[in-house]
């Protein structure tokens, strides 16, 4: 049992990306099922981990930590795994392994999640919570239509009793009415508002000169609503990330807000309508394990034969509903549709993108990306990469990160594969984006890049490169691709032509792809990796490798 010392709404934070927990579980219930939940199974699930590339994180330190962290938080906290008296999975839990629509499992579960529960008791110091935070924060996105980031961190996470919604919603139409007659900069105006409401939440913490914070010693009023404002950041931002794995809303990467997916509006009015808001089960901790481990609780809209089938008739006008079909079948064959609406939408926009109708909107992309002013910059990377290798030359250009059901970008690629993979027929690449830097970008993505790039030899048997993208390009990350390019190494499939470039390289080459008069080959991406070894047999060290593989992108094109 965890207590909870929060005085704004208490959500789980890690993992970061709630899809990097589907593999996570799946390990975990293979390989420890039946066991205690113990530092030893902690350090040995960690071990596993690494090696299967899904945890980019360090925990080399403290595996054991490492561990709890990935489990006892969300996992646990979702009801997808029961940790004692052993190690197993809930049946929401085996759902969420098995299931193909994994947004319908995540909606269910963040729908149960409260404060408090025989998982999260609050503490005397704490807010006085009686929340099922999730399912306030989708009923306060639906009463606004869309909310800003900075309204949801600034009010939302002030929702920590249902019973306040309306002063919730009467504090954010008040910041909307000041901020449209604030005549100023709005960074001046947000710092300053922002300020006010820290100050309102933490009043009792300052009033007492209870300001000092784990992460320093300075237990000055500034320092502490700087550490405050922060944590609150990090809520909202998970806040974000959560609500978007159900599939039901849309992130405006540009304005930072989040809206509900207009064709969604009916399932969400339906779960707001029909789901208790009282938490249940506080001090039941039997019954509470399993109420929120059952998959089949609350009721969504789709659980409703009568509404479901209305549902797939309003929206495939032209589709006969078979005879005599269960709800499950009926629940199949939606979840089929969808997914070939999806896989329609994705063509289009390839062709789109191919035809260079989407030049201006991908530079104008990257641009914001190297300006670091969207919402989720490492998702829109990976997205825009994607796009842009697409319209750079020919073949078969794959996005491994996930795509909601209208085509949009929702999360980045899950561990133990490339990023993006593209298929020339006769050789392959692989292309790894991170907006990392400095020695944490070798750290987190040196060896992985590596093993991927092996992985994608292994399996498709043919000659392979890799191209490694990043804002700017740290000095190990240079020296072990280098190496990598002379040294036959029979883990990694013999030699590995990984070729690091800074962001701004990458789109002159997709500058030059548009104003090169013809449209590239395949045999330009071949001829620039296989400059690339030559460089590297002929050259004497990484600095000068590097410099002059940079040139050459710069000017790849070029006969």
């Amino acid at each position: 049992m965890a207590r909870i010392g929060s005085k704004v709404i208490f959500v789980t934070t890690s993992p970061r990306t709630p899809a990097k927990m589907i593999p996570e579980v799946g390990l975990l219930s293979t390989h420890f099922s039946g066991q205690r939940w113990n530092t030893e199974t902690q350090r040995a699930f960690m071990k596993l981990l690494k090696e299967e590339n899904f945890f980019h994180g360090e925990g080399a330190n403290d595996p054991a930590f490492s561990a709890r962290d990935r489990i006892n938080r969300a996992p646990k906290a979702l009801g997808f795994v029961i940790l004692s008296p052993t190690i197993r999975l809930t049946p929401a839990g085996e759902e969420l392994v098995s299931s193909r629509r994994k947004e319908e499992i995540f909606l269910r579960q963040l729908l149960k999640f409260q404060v408090p529960s025989p998982y999260h008791k609050p503490t005397e110091k704490s807010a006085e919570f009686w929340v099922k935070p999730y399912l306030e924060l989708f009923r306060l996105i639906r009463h606004f239509g869309s909310l800003m980031f900075d309204e949801l961190m600034f009010f939302g996470l002030q929702l920590v009793d249902y019973r306040k919604f309306h002063a919730v919603v009467q504090k954010i139409d008040q910041f909307r009415i000041a901020k449209a007659r604030d005549e100023g900069n709005y960074k001046g105006f947000r710092a300053e508002y922002l300020e006010r409401e820290l100050r309102e939440i933490y009043s009792s913490d300052i009033s007492s000169g209870n300001t000092q914070t784990r992460e320093t010693t300075d237990a000055s009023t500034a320092r502490f609503l700087k550490t405050k404002a922060g944590n609150m950041r990090d809520y909202a931002d998970a806040c974000f990330r959560y609500l978007r794995a159900t599939g039901l809303v849309n992130i405006s990467h540009v304005g930072k807000s989040i809206s509900i997916v207009p064709e969604k509006i009916q399932e969400v009015d339906y779960f707001l309508q029909n789901t208790d808001r009282e938490p249940c089960f506080v001090d039941d901790e039997e019954h509470y394990i399993a109420y929120l481990g059952n998959p089949q609780v609350p009721t969504l809209l789709t659980d409703n034969r009568e509404l479901l089938e209305q549902k797939i008739r309003s929206e495939y006008l032209q589709f006969q509903i078979p005879d005599g079909a269960t709800l499950r079948e009926l629940k199949n064959i939606f979840a089929d549709k969808l997914e070939s609406r999806k896989e329609q939408i994705l063509t289009n926009q390839i062709a789109a993108i191919k035809d260079y109708r989407q030049f201006v909107d991908i530079n104008k992309t990257f641009d914001q990306i190297l300006d670091n002013s969207l919402y989720d910059t490492p998702l829109m990377l990976e997205w825009n990469t994607w796009r842009a290798m697409t319209m750079l030359d020919g073949g078969t250009i794959k996005a491994n990160l996930k795509f909601d059901d209208f085509g949009n970008p929702m999360s980045t690629a899950q561990g133990n594969m490339a990023d993006i993979v593209c298929d020339y027929g006769d050789f392959g690449l692989t292309v790894e984006v991170t907006m990392q830097s400095g020695q944490r970008q070798y750290e987190t993505e040196g060896e992985p890049v590596t093993r991927h790039l092996a992985k994608y030899k292994k399996e498709t048997k043919k000659p392979a490169y890799c191209l490694f993208i990043a804002p700017n390009i740290n000095d190990a990350c240079k020296a072990h691709f280098y190496a990598l390019h002379k040294i036959n190494i029979q883990y990694y499939g013999g030699a590995s032509t990984i070729v690091p470039l800074p962001l701004s390289v990458f789109v002159k080459m997709v500058d030059d792809s548009y104003n090169a008069g013809y449209v590239p080959e395949p045999k330009h991406i071949r001829r620039f990796f296989e400059r690339s070894n030559e460089l590297a047999n002929s050259t004497n060290n990484e600095v000068d490798w590097y410099n002059r593989i940079t040139q050459e992108a710069l000017n790849w094109l070029t006969e």
